[in-house]
């Protein structure tokens, strides 16, 4: 069964799912496309040789009945309202992160959902598909180190655009550890702290970098997360778990090891494209796959509330240098 998509975006990610979609995965097929900028769509279907329809109109190319699912990788504050015109479309959506730009975005999201009655939405987050984690969820799930009581993760960028913000930090970079983290341990945080370490010369006047989250879960495992992005050496993601019995980390990229020039070296990414870019193939195909079989067992609309949650006690706590609370409502009985 071949889906026939419709993306609303043509940006850097939306043409890198749509060559996915096109070219790399299997059972579906872009259709229609949409942008602010109507050349961006042409110049797609040029560089691609794609045969689809342009709409002017995001909610037209929504409603198009030749339309089946739909990716949305606009601009992040116009996802709630093209996320909502796909539920009331009755269409699957998957919705690059941020699923909204505030947690009441995410939650009239959830609460239209609930109201649809359908799991429709599926949530960008690539982290849960790639095999490393998943290779370390299994470790936890298994019980080899025993409870997890601890977990030191950092996220590193070799550097980042004079754009870039001190609250970007949490919402565009630790977003991807709230969500992660949450599934690895399957459970939820409680409360947020920041910590500003001395500020690196590399980091733009405006930009406090690095920084360290430090969250508690429900549970009581305690979590610090670097966030670090001006480290200049490469893009590099840790995550070691300290269990009751043992430790366990998240494995490094495949890298050949070299001996020359009387150096033992280990290649490291600079790209974080390329870090992921297998999790991206297995996240994308799980949608199609979940659309032709009309169950959505990706990461939800709910998951993307609740990483906002998360985010948005950070930010605070970014401000204020306080432990804050992490006020999570339970989970709705449609998302069980």
């Amino acid at each position: 069964m071949t889906i026939n998509i419709g993306v609303i975006g043509t940006g850097a990610i939306g043409r890198e799912h749509i060559r996915r979609c096109s070219q790399v995965l299997q059972n579906s097929r872009v259709v229609a496309l949409n942008d602010i900028n109507r050349s961006n769509c042409e110049q797609v279907l040029n560089e691609l040789g794609l045969d689809a329809q342009i709409y002017d109109n995001a909610h037209d190319l929504i409603n198009d009945t030749a339309v089946q699912a739909i990716l949305v990788t606009s601009w992040g504050p116009t996802h709630e309202e093209f996320v909502l015109a796909c539920i009331k479309a009755g269409k699957p959506v998957f919705c690059e992160k941020p699923l909204a730009v505030t947690a009441q975005g995410c939650l009239n999201i959830v609460e239209a959902e609930i109201n649809a009655g359908k799991k429709l939405v599926q949530v960008g987050f690539m982290r849960p598909y790639d095999s490393g984690y998943r290779a370390l969820k299994e470790v936890i799930t298994r019980g080899d180190i025993g409870e997890p009581l601890m977990l030191h993760c950092a996220h590193r960028n070799p550097s980042v655009g004079d754009a870039y913000t001190t609250d970007m930090a949490i919402t565009d970079t630790l977003i991807h550890e709230l969500d992660v983290l949450r599934w690895l341990l399957n459970d939820d945080y409680v409360s947020a702290q920041v910590i500003f370490p001395r500020k690196t010369r590399n980091a733009s006047s405006h930009l406090r970098d690095p920084q360290i989250v430090l969250l508690e879960t429900t549970r009581g495992t305690r979590i610090d997360v670097e966030i670090f992005v001006n480290c200049d050496y490469g893009y590099d993601i840790q995550c070691e778990v300290v269990g009751e019995l043992g430790i366990a980390r998240l494995p490094e990229p495949v890298s050949v090891q070299t001996r020359s020039a009387a150096k033992l070296s280990t290649a490291i990414l600079t790209d974080w494209k390329k870090r992921f870019i297998d999790a991206y193939d297995v996240e994308l195909q799980d949608f199609i796959d979940n659309v032709a079989s009309g169950e959505m067992t990706g990461p939800s609309a709910w998951d993307g509330y609740a990483a906002a949650v998360a985010a948005d006690a950070c930010v605070a706590a970014q401000n204020s240098g306080e432990i804050l609370p992490v006020k999570m409502p339970p989970k709705p009985a449609f998302y069980a």
